[in-house]
């Protein structure tokens, strides 16, 4: 079990150094994206399904909260925590819809969407990219190997070269804690 465990260990890190040798160029447009959002009055709408759901609440908490520093609050909304919300819309226009629905309602030109699918193929989550891209918003992508779909719908792709969900979002986990620890050095201070 021991090796098991060290086995699964190597291969997050080894996943994580490998995204960080190839990857860091995604990670500063992703921050710059996100700064600019704050600086000209905007807001990020994060969402995913599953545990990308989860982790769409957690990055969003750490907007409004903190994460290292004591500063202001940033403006961070999870579209996957209103379970009134994603219930009426998937009843009444189909699962699909549960993102594109609310972006159509909360989203505006200086807004950042933010959406997490590990596999590139959620197609809630590609409705809400479209969404946002039909309201002139920027969009962000957290997702694994296969992002064909998304180049169109996306002006920063965060890509984990990974068919594995599980180290997908352990890289996605600590990207967006990366990404939230600049945006408080660089605009949650002020």
């Amino acid at each position: 079990m021991k090796e098991k465990i060290i086995s699964i260990l190597r291969e997050s890190a080894d996943l994580k150094l490998k995204f960080a040798q190839d990857s860091l160029d995604s990670v500063i447009n992703a921050t710059n994206l996100i700064n600019k959002c704050f600086k000209s009055g905007g807001k990020l709408l994060i969402f995913g399904n599953g545990g990308s759901a989860s982790d769409a609440q957690h990055i969003a908490s750490e907007f409004i909260n903190r994460f290292m520093l004591e500063r202001k609050a940033l403006p961070a909304i999870s579209l996957a925590t209103d379970s009134s919300v994603i219930t009426s819309i998937a009843n009444d226009f189909g699962y699909e819809n549960i993102f594109s629905r609310q972006i159509d309602a909360l989203g505006k030109k200086n807004d950042v969407a933010i959406g997490l699918t590990t596999s590139g193929n959620s197609v809630n989550v590609l409705n809400g990219l479209k969404a946002a891209k039909s309201l002139e918003m920027t969009s962000i992508v957290f997702t694994g190997n296969n992002f064909n779909k998304l180049k169109k719908l996306s002006k920063c792709i965060i890509s984990v070269p990974s068919e594995s969900t599980a180290r997908v979002q352990e890289v996605h986990i600590t990207v967006a804690h990366i990404i939230c620890e600049l945006a408080e050095l660089q605009v949650g201070n002020k």
